[in-house]
């Protein structure tokens, strides 16, 4: 069945997702563009990534646009999501399509969905493009004589994507920073965007994993400790400052510090929260999902803005940049956006964000964090997956623990699953919207406790 989650419908290859079942899907988008009567000429930007035939399911998608009259620009090459997106918000396109499954593993593909704001596709939008599923004749041509109609053009998206991010940030400023970088693209399509944009500098970035591989090495393609055992070890022997992670579509982002510590979302997120509001000077609040970190609504306190959460996907933020309300939004996932860009993640932008914050604060990544720490504390984040094939019921019929390792719960938010709070702490339930999986999060100002809520949740799910 092709079901839209949380960002995009994914699937695994030749099971689900197939040429025949993405015609179906790129049908129902045509048709969904042709019900929008106000132009009649429509345009859709599409992009994939470095996964397995992504390439050939992107001209896949292109061909049969092109056969329902709507203008097709495909780029020449795998590139980030972000470039898809920008693509959309800068060229006025009706909508993006772009082949990914982020951040599953390789046995995955995906597609998802950009709006003509550059933004993830809502709801509402992948609602109506799953009630066309197969309403119609399905149509498609061949790419030659799409081209040859002027129906379909094949073009290097990138150079817009490095220029306005030039632009951004400040460029003349980072260039200054003596930094030895290491960065982990994961086998996926973040490539060397970030050394092209920077050009000649005093920041020598090293790489792993920048290669064509479709296997991902064995590992998903996912910013998470348990995938860096080598970037870990090469960041202690290369004497490194700094090393930064992208996903598989280069959309999220972590980052191991100079001790060869895994540094995620949930610390990056506020700390260029405080780079955005205090030094940049960015006017509205911070957004998180309601597994973003405690630290991250009292970084939002004490900078006097507003925190908002949201549901998970990064869908329900680009809603709050659309309204204004953010300066920055991010996941605990590693997605983080900001304000003045587009309505999306971007691991890219965020890395140069974070390097622009070390130039104007004239300190290392390492004392950047130590001094966070100092003013905000420590809080540490853990999480786990279970398959949902090893569950027997659903999440609403588990009994809810009444404390956490001796401490009292003091609300349950239902927002996006279901999260039990404590003083301080909380654990999490919810089933994931991209993978077979029942994710359980825990956080607390203890390492130890935070395992601990976790491997509690773990036994609540297993006894449904």
């Amino acid at each position: 069945m092709i079901k839209f989650g949380t960002d995009g419908w994914r699937a695994i290859i030749a099971e689900e997702f197939t040429f025949e079942n993405v015609k179906i899907v790129s049908q129902a988008i045509a048709d969904y563009l042709k019900e929008n009567k106000k132009t009649k000429s429509k345009r859709v930007v599409i992009g994939y990534d470095r996964r397995f035939l992504s390439k050939e399911f992107a001209r896949t998608v292109g061909c049969v646009l092109a056969a329902n009259k709507i203008k097709v620009t495909l780029s020449n090459r795998d590139v980030p999501t972000p470039v898809v997106s920008l693509q959309c918000q800068n060229k006025k396109y009706d909508l993006g399509v772009i082949i990914t499954a982020s951040h599953n593993p390789a046995k995955f593909n995906g597609l998802k969905i950009k709006t003509p704001l550059g933004a993830s596709a809502d709801k509402s939008l992948t609602n109506r493009v799953e009630s066309l599923l197969g309403k119609s004749k399905l149509k498609s041509m061949d790419i030659v004589l799409a081209k040859k109609k002027n129906l379909l053009v094949v073009k290097d998206l990138t150079a817009d994507y490095m220029d306005f991010l030039k632009k951004f940030i400040n460029i003349k400023s980072i260039k200054k920073l003596k930094l030895k970088v290491l960065v982990d693209v994961m086998y996926g399509s973040g490539d060397n965007f970030v050394e092209r944009i920077l050009g000649r500098s005093n920041i020598k970035i090293d790489y792993l994993h920048n290669e064509n591989n479709p296997s991902f090495g064995g590992i998903r393609p996912e910013p998470i400790v348990s995938s860096l055992g080598e970037l870990i070890a090469t960041m202690k022997k290369g004497k490194y400052d700094l090393a930064i992670v992208l996903d598989g579509d280069a959309d999220r982002i972590a980052m191991v510090d100079g001790k060869g510590n895994y540094i995620n979302a949930q610390v990056i997120l506020p700390l260029l929260a405080i780079h955005m509001i205090k030094n940049r000077k960015a006017k509205g609040g911070i957004a998180k999902t309601v597994v973003g970190s405690n630290v991250i609504d009292k970084v939002a306190l004490c900078l006097g803005v507003a925190c908002y959460e949201t549901p998970i996907g990064f869908k329900y933020i680009s809603n709050l940049f659309e309204d204004n309300l953010v300066c920055i939004g991010g996941e605990e996932a590693g997605g983080i956006g900001f304000k003045g860009y587009i309505p999306e993640r971007d691991g890219s932008a965020a890395f140069l964000i974070l390097l622009e914050m070390m130039a104007y604060e004239g300190k290392k990544f390492n004392t950047l964090l130590a001094n966070f720490y100092k003013e905000y504390g420590r809080y540490y984040y853990s999480r786990t997956s279970i398959p949902v094939k090893s569950i027997k019921k659903s999440l609403s019929d588990m009994k809810l623990p009444t404390s956490l390792c001796g401490k009292k719960i003091e609300r349950v938010n239902t927002l996006d699953g279901i999260k039990l709070i404590a003083k301080d702490c909380w654990l999490m339930f919810r089933k994931s919207g991209t993978e077979p999986i029942v994710r359980v999060y825990a956080e607390s100002k203890s390492k130890k406790e935070a395992e601990e809520f976790v491997a509690l949740g773990k036994k609540k799910v297993y006894a449904l």
